[in-house]
């Protein structure tokens, strides 16, 4: 258990500073290369990995076929969250950024939970609605002190 959650807490942080890291390299060479580039370098480094590990590529023509078409999307996807993280990351604090995407995934969650298991929970809705008025107070909080030091 102690693993899965320092494990949790590693992505949570490589999240974050590749979402940082990738906005910089977008600010120097453009959104979409910068997208290019995260791919590529994800593309080489998961080959490493791969190539490194017991793991064995077993290709076959009637897996590959036998999937539904909306396993294909995840990479697509990807690239839209890699592009719009890149866009936004400049223009908000890392918190804000960080604590919106968390926000955007909870509902996310809450809705495919509503369309596949047909089950709405109110706790995790009230829970995501609290995080959202504290994100929002506290972007109150920094503008009103904002305005005292530009007073000063």
């Amino acid at each position: 258990m102690i693993l899965n959650i320092i494990l949790a807490l590693a992505s949570g942080l490589t999240n974050v500073l590749g979402r940082i890291i990738n906005s910089n390299l977008a600010n120097k060479i453009g959104i979409l290369p910068g997208t290019f580039y995260n791919y590529l370098t994800g593309l080489i480094t998961s080959a490493l990995f791969f190539m490194f590990s017991s793991n064995t590529l077993r290709y076959s023509p009637d897996k590959f076929l036998g999937l539904p078409v909306y396993a294909y999307i995840g990479g697509a996807m990807g690239v839209v969250v890699v592009g719009i993280s890149s866009y936004i990351t400049p223009k908000i604090s890392a918190l804000y950024a960080t604590i919106l995407l968390f926000i955007g995934q909870l509902f996310a969650g809450i809705i495919v939970d509503y369309f596949t298991l047909h089950v709405l929970s109110t706790g995790k809705v009230v829970g995501g609605v609290l995080v959202l008025l504290g994100l929002v107070y506290n972007a109150f909080v920094d503008k009103i002190d904002a305005r005292t030091v530009e007073n000063s």
